[in-house]
C-alpha cells in the first residue's frame, strides 16, 4: 500500500469513527447506557499521532501514540457540550484536550490542539482527572491531580506525592495556573463548589495519608477558603464517610460538582473496595441540603453504576469513574464516566428521575439483616397494591 492509499484509508476510517451515530441502550429506568463511548484513543486527531510528511515519514507510522482517553470534566459552553478529557499517551503521561459535541452523545471532535498547561512550582510529572465548575465569580476552574515523584523514596520508583492543581479560563484555550492548593493531608479528589458559602470558596475534598493510601482519611471532606489564588485548606470536616463492608470501605471522592435542585444538591461520587481482582471502582449518589451542602439528606444504598459487559475489561480492570456531567436546562442530564481507565462513556437521565433515584431508594442498612427487611417491606407493597 502506497503512502497516499494508507493516508486515504486511515483518513476515511477516522472520520466515520467521529461522525458514527451513537444509540441509547434500554436501562433500569433511572438512566441510558449508549451503545458507543464518546471518546476513544482512536478518536484522537491524526495530525496528533502521525507526521504526515511522505519525506519523513515514508511508511506512515504512528509516530506519537495515544493508549486511552477517559475522566473528563464537563460543561455547556456557548451551545455546545464540551468536555475536557484526559487523554494518555503510550509513554504512559496524561494530557488535557477538549472535545465537544453538538448533541452529548456522539459526534465529539476534539480541538485542533490539546491544553497547554502552564506548570507551577516544581514541574509535574503527570496531571490528570480535572474537574470543571463555571463558579459565580466569572471564572471557569479545573482542579486537577498533579504527580511527583516522591523525594523521600528516591529508591522507589513507584513512589509518588499527590497535589490538587488549580486553574482558570475564560475560553478552555487559555489557561491561568494557580498555586496548588496547600493541605496537610495529600489530596487527589477535589472539586470546587459553583457558589459561594459564608462568602468564601467551598471544597469537596478527599484528604489522604498517602498518594495511595486512604489511612486516616474518612472520606468526601468540606473545607472553605478564603481564595482560589491562593487557597488553603484549614479546617475540614468529612460529609460524607466510608463503612465497613460497603462499595466504599477502601475509599471514596466527589466526582463533578453538585447539581443544584429544588429539592437538593444532587452529588456523584465513586466508591472503592478491594476484591479479588483489585481495587473495584464504582459510582454512587448522595443528596445534600440547598441551606447546607454539607448536611446529607438521602443516600441511596449500593452503587448506582458499575462496569457492565465490555466495560470491566481495559488498562485498569473492574473500574467506573465520572468527574463530568452536565444538566442542560431542560433537565436531562449527561454523565461522562469512563471505564477501566481506557475510553469515555454517557449514560442519560434526568433531574428528576435522580431525586426520586436519591429520595425513594433504601439506603444502606449497613448489614444483612435490614438488606432483607428492605426487600421484605417492598414485597409487601407490592402485594398490597394488587
Amino acid at each position: 500500500m502506497t503512502f497516499n492509499e494508507r493516508l486515504a484509508e486511515i483518513t476515511y476510517a477516522h472520520q466515520a469513527l467521529l461522525e458514527r451515530a451513537n444509540t441509547p441502550i434500554e436501562g433500569n429506568g433511572i438512566y441510558e447506557r449508549y451503545a458507543h463511548p464518546v471518546l476513544t484513543a482512536d478518536h484522537a486527531p491524526l495530525e496528533w499521532r502521525y507526521d504526515l510528511n511522505p519525506e519523513t515519514n515514508p511508511y506512515l507510522m504512528e509516530r506519537i501514540g495515544v493508549h486511552a482517553v477517559l475522566n473528563a470534566g464537563a460543561i455547556k459552553w456557548k451551545g455546545k457540550y464540551l468536555v475536557v478529557a484526559r487523554v494518555e499517551g503510550n509513554d504512559r503521561k496524561s494530557f488535557f484536550a477538549v472535545a465537544e459535541s453538538p448533541n452529548g452523545v456522539d459526534n465529539f471532535k476534539f480541538w485542533p490542539r490539546p491544553v497547554t498547561m502552564p506548570e507551577w512550582g516544581e514541574p509535574a510529572t503527570n496531571i490528570y482527572d480535572m474537574r470543571l465548575t463555571a463558579h459565580e465569580d466569572g471564572w471557569v476552574y479545573g482542579i486537577f491531580c498533579v504527580e511527583r515523584k516522591d523525594p523521600s523514596a528516591p529508591s522507589d520508583l513507584s513512589a509518588a506525592t499527590a497535589a490538587a492543581g488549580v486553574a482558570r479560563t475564560k475560553d478552555f484555550v487559555n489557561w491561568e495556573r494557580l498555586p496548588d492548593i496547600q493541605s496537610r493531608s495529600q489530596q487527589r479528589n477535589v472539586v470546587l463548589h459553583p457558589e459561594f458559602v459564608d462568602g468564601k470558596y467551598a471544597l469537596y475534598t478527599r484528604p489522604q495519608d498517602g498518594f495511595i493510601d486512604t489511612g486516616s482519611g474518612g472520606g468526601i471532606g468540606w473545607a472553605l477558603v478564603d481564595s482560589m489564588e491562593h487557597a488553603v485548606i484549614g479546617e475540614e470536616k468529612i460529609i460524607n464517610a466510608r463503612h465497613y463492608h460497603t462499595i466504599m470501605e477502601v475509599k471514596n471522592g466527589e466526582g463533578p460538582h453538585p447539581i443544584k435542585t429544588p429539592r437538593g444538591w444532587l452529588h456523584l461520587a465513586h466508591g472503592v473496595r478491594g476484591c479479588a481482582s483489585g481495587l473495584r471502582y464504582v459510582l454512587y449518589m448522595y443528596m445534600t441540603a440547598l441551606d447546607d451542602p454539607t448536611r446529607v439528606i438521602a443516600q441511596p444504598g449500593g452503587f448506582f453504576m458499575a462496569p457492565e459487559g465490555w466495560e470491566y475489561v481495559g488498562d485498569v480492570m473492574n473500574v467506573l469513574f465520572a468527574n463530568g456531567w452536565i444538566a442542560d436546562d431542560n433537565g436531562k442530564v449527561f454523565i461522562y464516566y469512563a471505564s477501566s481507565d481506557t475510553r469515555l462513556h454517557v449514560a442519560t437521565s434526568t433531574v428528576d428521575r435522580l431525586i426520586d433515584y436519591c429520595m425513594n431508594t433504601p439506603a444502606d442498612g449497613l448489614r444483612t439483616g435490614l438488606s432483607v427487611q428492605a426487600i421484605n417491606a417492598l414485597i409487601d407493597r407490592n402485594t398490597n397494591s394488587l
